[in-house]
């Protein structure tokens, strides 16, 4: 009776074992295309979700202290101008103004006290 039930423990946590290895194989293999995704792209990221697309890469620190170089609130507006590149993938030229370059993502987008919120 006894080695019955050792047999049937062994049994069991061999089972166990495949399932937890089998397990950590999907979650190395769910990761693995993601990463070849990144690797195979350079220069762009590449936008998540149902409809991917390649986005242009965008150095939004460089061209947000360009575009806030003359802001008397520098800090805050590179701050600002950070999230909406992040999200929009676009920076305007110059220091104020030309905010239609960007598109509607860039000149729709509006802080809780509903005024533009990208510089």
């Amino acid at each position: 009776m006894e080695k019955k039930m050792i047999a049937s423990l062994q049994f069991l946590l061999a089972i166990m074992l495949v399932m937890l290895l089998f397990c950590m194989a999907k979650v190395s293999c769910a990761a693995d295309p993601e990463a070849k995704i990144h690797n195979h792209v350079t220069g762009s990221e590449v936008e998540k979700g149902p409809t991917r697309k390649l986005l242009p890469f965008v150095d939004c620190g460089a061209k947000c202290e360009a575009r806030c170089s003359a802001h008397s609130r520098k800090k805050i507006c590179i701050r600002a101008c950070g999230t909406c590149c992040s999200r929009c993938k676009c920076v305007p030229p110059g220091t104020y103004g030309n905010r239609e370059v960007c598109g509607r993502c860039y000149t729709d987008m509006v802080t809780h006290g509903n005024k533009p919120k990208c510089p």
